[in-house]
């Protein structure tokens, strides 16, 4: 498995012991780090993968991955690409991988508990009153960069109760202005982290980032970027993790 997120559905669908390898940032389950680690998923290294003599290679459908598998076929080793970049992606790739597998009946188990479990999420965090929080997903300081309703992080946020304040973006991702970023006034930073327990980045020491309230303020949401970060059968989990969260949010 050449990405997190199909990594973690292997495990899901009880097909963890026949995982041969995976990629350094595959960390969940637990279970995952006593894989055998073929190092990165993108243009990943052939020869370490067709040292694990694998039957079938599950990787990140991308353009720089084609090389890779037109080499592992050139090898006799079958390969899948899975595209995994929004919720509905992971019930498609469950059960292609289920099909694959022979665990057709697994899959559909894993979907319908998925679906279910976030339908349920989303409801319980649906307030009947008062505004949703607005919250400004930060991806990259300079130029700022952030995610738009195209990606899987603004599906969490939604179904959490929360509003991207660049919800308005088509694409999964884009460059914005720090103008427009203060015109939109969010009331939390949410950044992405290894660290949750750690300091947020230090925006309020780029003079230009002090126009942002949440920033002047250091209203930040630290969020494990492990859970928020892939699509995944957990994305139930965080959507009750940023509900909690916003809930002792001050919205002003």
């Amino acid at each position: 498995s050449l990405s997190p997120s199909t990594t973690e559905i292997v495990f899901a669908l009880g097909l963890g012991d026949r995982l041969a390898g995976r990629t350094r940032w595959c960390d969940y389950p637990p279970a995952a780090r006593g894989v055998a680690d073929v190092g990165d998923g993108l243009a990943p290294n052939v020869e370490a993968i067709a040292a694990r003599r694998p039957d079938l290679v599950l990787l990140y459908a991308s353009p720089a991955n084609r090389p890779a598998a037109q080499r592992l076929e050139a090898l006799g080793i079958a390969t899948a690409a899975l595209a995994l970049d929004r919720a509905e992606d992971v019930g498609r790739a469950a059960r292609l991988i289920g099909a694959l597998a022979g665990a057709e009946s697994f899959a559909d188990s894993l979907v319908a508990a998925f679906d279910s479990a976030r339908a349920a999420a989303a409801r319980e965090a649906a307030s009947p009153a008062g505004r949703r929080p607005r919250l400004y997903v930060h991806v990259w300081a300079d130029p700022p960069v952030t995610v738009g309703r195209g990606s899987y992080l603004a599906e969490i946020l939604r179904d959490a109760g929360a509003e991207n304040v660049f919800d308005d973006v088509t694409a999964s991702s884009a460059t914005v202005s720090l103008e427009s970023l203060a015109r939109r006034d969010p009331d939390a930073i949410v950044v992405l982290t290894s660290d949750t327990l750690g300091a947020p980045p230090p925006l309020g020491e780029r003079p230009p980032w002090r126009a942002v309230r949440a920033v002047r303020e250091g209203r930040f949401l630290l969020l494990d970027g492990s859970l928020y970060g892939r699509p995944s059968p957990r994305m139930p989990f965080a959507v009750r993790d940023l509900a909690a969260r916003l809930r002792r949010l001050a919205v002003r």
